[in-house]
């Protein structure tokens, strides 16, 4: 059995990211995700980018170095690195949600930290587990874009 980490950050983009910019950037990370065998999730709000990258440690690790060189990122926020015993997004190559400030408040516990728009790069791991916890009981898996791991329609309520 070989062992997983998942390694979860926030950065913010030096450029606006409208849907052809995020429609790119998603195509060009699930290919190279689907080849390295990595799964992971990203929600992005506000010009702000929360990623969850899950595979063995040396092939996150790589990936990690080389999206902290892509010039598209800055102030990177390394949230938690961490052995897993399973993948919560094994089912994507790179699951993505573009959500607003107002549906990010509405989480418990989270609720007074998104107020005025603060971006990803300011949680704690505390809140970032909160964060993954309402997206793992259902929050935004219904409105997950982009192709899947075996190849569904994206959005399947898996683990």
């Amino acid at each position: 059995m070989s062992s997983l980490i998942h390694l979860i950050y926030a950065s913010v983009a030096t450029q606006a990211f409208g849907k052809a910019q995020l429609t790119e950037l998603l195509r060009q990370a699930r290919a190279t995700n689907e080849r390295l065998s990595l799964t992971g999730m990203l929600l992005h709000s506000d010009g702000s980018f929360f990623q969850v990258l899950e595979a063995e440690p040396a092939v996150v690790d790589q990936l990690y170095q080389k999206i902290r060189l892509d010039k598209r990122h800055e102030q990177f926020t390394m949230i938690i690195k961490e052995p897993i015993a399973k993948r919560s997004f094994a089912s994507w190559s790179m699951g993505f949600s573009d959500v607003s400030p107002k549906e990010l408040a509405t989480i418990s516990g989270l609720n007074d930290f998104f107020h005025g728009g603060s971006c990803f790069n300011k949680l704690d791991a505390g809140r970032a587990k909160k964060l993954l916890a309402a997206f793992a009981v259902g929050r935004w898996r219904g409105n997950i874009e982009g192709a899947e791991r075996q190849g569904n329609i994206a959005g399947a309520e898996r683990r």
